[in-house]
């Protein structure tokens, strides 16, 4: 059986549909709510790299976060913006599923079906 995680949003659409799409393939994954258990650094980094991605790449920019952090300057690096998502981890985009082939954003849910083959 595959080893799948879902960086999971129980209030997001997008996110449940997508942890529905990942049982309906008959795969039972570990279900983390990253609003109430965040990620680690490492862990964050770990995605990030899965993803192949900047922290930039990852920052959910709807919800007016991103502007009331300041984090939409020109001048921000990359590190302020990995900083600011493990303080506020409503700052990464949702949902994310890792599994061993790597990460994926699951916009649009099926966005995810390549790393669970």
């Amino acid at each position: 059986m595959i080893d799948v995680t879902i960086y999971h949003n129980t209030a997001c659409s997008t996110s449940r549909k997508t942890l529905e799409l990942l049982r309906a393939r008959g795969i039972a994954p570990r279900v983390v709510e990253y609003l109430k258990t965040p990620p680690d650094r490492a862990t964050l980094t770990a995605i990030l790299a899965g993803l192949g991605m900047r922290p930039s790449q990852l920052l959910r920019r709807k919800g007016g976060a991103v502007a009331e952090l300041g984090l939409d300057r020109p001048d921000i690096g990359e590190e302020a913006i990995l900083v600011a998502m493990l303080a506020h981890p409503v700052l990464m985009e949702r949902p994310v599923v890792v599994t061993a082939k790597g990460a994926r954003i699951g916009r649009p849910p099926d966005a995810v079906l390549d790393i669970l083959d």
